[in-house]
């Protein structure tokens, strides 16, 4: 394959679509060559953007209808809360419920109340984790289609790239990654702003995900630029190792 070739491939380089032993070669073509490395991490960032603009967000009313189903799902009794209603239901053809028959039995609906309460929390927690995904999301697409986006590229080892794109006017950034390896097990991808040489936590990366598209947490105001280390699991409050990627802002 000859250089000219290789600089063809930039484009089926960011969409996956080389074999194994083309992607082998354009990596080592990639570590010597700075417009190819430059024009990867953009064609990465926008098949991010394009991937952006074809997420389906979830209908508005799925949370009535998720809570109204609730309500027609048969409840499964706790173990032993069915023989002690039936034993309570027994008595009441006498003359007199027991003490001891009415407390089971007012045991066991507080039961199957409390699991009916238990299904609607579940029920809540999923509905506001769909709302804060789809919040991410759109601000996500409003940063890389704002007017004034600007980014920066940069090749970070091991065939990943990665791409910051700034809106000044909305005061965020958005970080696109590409191929980047899974961290260890236990570990996370920190992101930072850089205030000129202190470190701000900017939020974590997704631990399984190789390509994402990440909003960074904060005001872009009084950053020069951003970095990527990796932190024990729920991140850290400052950088405990090198940094992995170090990106300064677009001006």
């Amino acid at each position: 394959m000859t250089t000219t070739d290789l600089h063809q491939l930039t484009g089926a380089y960011a969409l996956h679509a080389l074999s194994d032993e083309e992607t082998v070669a354009f990596e080592r073509h990639l570590a010597g060559c700075e417009a190819c490395a430059q024009e990867a991490a953009e064609l990465s960032a926008t098949a991010a953007r394009l991937g952006l603009a074809a997420t389906v967000s979830p209908p508005g009313a799925l949370r009535e209808q998720v809570l109204r189903r609730i309500g027609t799902v048969r409840q499964q009794p706790p173990d032993g809360a069915a023989s002690v209603v039936h034993r309570g239901r027994a008595r009441l053809r006498g003359r007199q419920l027991s003490r001891w028959a009415l407390a089971a039995c007012l045991a066991a609906a507080a039961a199957l109340g409390g699991t009916a309460v238990w299904q609607h929390q579940r029920a809540e927690d999923a509905t506001r984790e769909a709302r804060r995904a789809e919040q991410a999301t759109d601000e996500i697409a409003a940063v890389l289609a704002a007017p004034d986006a600007r980014t920066r590229a940069a090749a970070l080892g091991d065939g990943s790239t990665g791409t910051v794109v700034v809106s000044r006017s909305r005061n965020q950034a958005v970080f696109v990654v590409a191929r980047m390896p899974h961290p260890d097990r236990g570990k996370v991808y920190q992101l930072w702003f850089d205030d000129d040489g202190a470190m701000r936590s900017a939020g974590l990366m997704d631990p399984g995900r190789t390509d994402q598209a990440v909003l960074l947490q904060g005001a872009v105001d009084g950053a020069s630029g951003m970095g990527v280390t990796v932190e024990p699991a729920g991140g850290s409050e400052q950088p405990t190792s090198s940094p992995v990627a170090l990106l300064s802002f677009p001006t």
